[in-house]
């Protein structure tokens, strides 16, 4: 394994976001390289492996195989949700770092596994949020943690996309054993984890209501799902995540000086604006679009060259199944649910 130079990374599922996000990030990378492709499809494979240079491609089945090659030094696992731990306990037991897809996983279980198995080999574990590498989120986070927007009173929040059943999404994200939910894990999860990263702060209650206008296409997994998270020190959240309307993103924050809007918040593909008012004076940026990815991949080989712990990483993902599970059971419940992190043990 090396130990200078670009950091070698097999790609571990060949889906939407991986073929047209993902792969592309190596060509803006400066710091990773890609190695190889591991695929059920193995014509996809071996088409992308073509295309964006990849030397070695494996099925599924040659996993192990994958994580013997000597030039493969971390993998990015963009499987299915069910699938993200035996990914991740498979490369970290061979001695290869992790870069997996949000949600880290679809129970905290897992995701104690995985963060378990990451440390007991000395792998690094991150989770894929863009947001940590993107500027414009990265310069709202700093108003935050400079004071400029004073104490924090109230933060809104949304993610739509339009998806139904047939579409381009595979048939995977509206089977619940094997996505763990729908738009909450897909969409919402972005806004529980910008809000917690952006604050610094986690949530002590969830409050949540669940609805559809296509019962015969959501059967299993959330079309739509409001919720309220309450923090510390009184601030409050108030959030959506939805498959049923146009594609639309944003993160409103509101302080005792001021405020400030993220929009687009959390698409990969538009431009974004950063735009609000603080002690009365206007202001407003923009961002052009550029390859988030290529930030995180970049993020992680850092880490590794460095030994240094990723941000974020696996205890991050689990704080965010953990706000999800309590949003899930308030929902089902119709009533607040406590989310009692320190209750269950989980690290800050």
């Amino acid at each position: 394994m090396g130990t200078s130079g670009r950091v070698g990374y097999a790609v571990v599922g060949l889906g939407h976001f991986a073929e047209h996000v993902v792969l592309p990030g190596f060509r803006n990378s400066r710091k990773a390289r890609l190695v190889a492709l591991v695929s059920g499809d193995e014509r996809k494979a071996h088409r992308l492996a073509k295309k964006f240079g990849a030397s070695d491609c494996y099925s599924y089945n040659g996993y192990a195989q994958c994580l013997d090659n000597p030039q493969v030094e971390a993998v990015y696992i963009a499987t299915n949700n069910s699938t993200h731990a035996k990914f991740t306990v498979q490369a970290a037991a061979a001695g290869k770092h992790v870069l997996c897809e949000k949600p880290m996983a679809t129970s905290v279980a897992e995701c104690q596994q995985m963060n378990d198995t990451c440390s007991a080999h000395h792998v690094c574990l991150m989770i894929a949020y863009r947001k940590y590498f993107e500027p414009a989120a990265l310069e709202l986070k700093l108003l935050v943690d400079t004071g400029k927007l004073g104490r924090l009173k109230f933060i809104q929040s949304a993610f739509s996309i339009y998806i139904r059943p047939g579409g381009e999404r595979p048939a995977w994200h509206f089977d619940q054993q094997l996505a763990g939910g729908g738009a909450l894990p897909d969409v919402g999860v972005y806004c529980v984890n910008t809000a917690r990263w952006v604050t610094g702060k986690d949530p002590v209650e969830a409050a949540a209501y669940q609805w559809t206008v296509d019962p015969e296409a959501f059967k299993e997994v959330d079309e739509n799902i409001a919720f309220r998270l309450n923090f510390p020190d009184g601030l409050v959240m108030q959030a959506i995540a939805s498959w049923g309307g146009a594609t639309e993103s944003f993160l409103h924050i509101v302080g005792e000086k001021g405020w400030a809007t993220l929009a687009p918040a959390y698409q990969y593909n538009e431009e974004r604006r950063l735009y609000g008012r603080i002690g009365g004076r206007w202001f407003e940026k923009k961002y052009a679009i550029m390859n988030e990815l290529a930030l995180e991949l970049d993020g992680l080989a850092d880490c590794i060259r460095h030994d240094r712990e990723p941000e974020p990483n696996g205890t991050e993902g689990l704080r965010d199944v953990l706000v999800m599970q309590a949003i899930y059971r308030s929902a089902r419940e119709g009533r607040p649910v406590s989310i009692g992190m320190a209750d269950r043990g989980v690290p800050r």
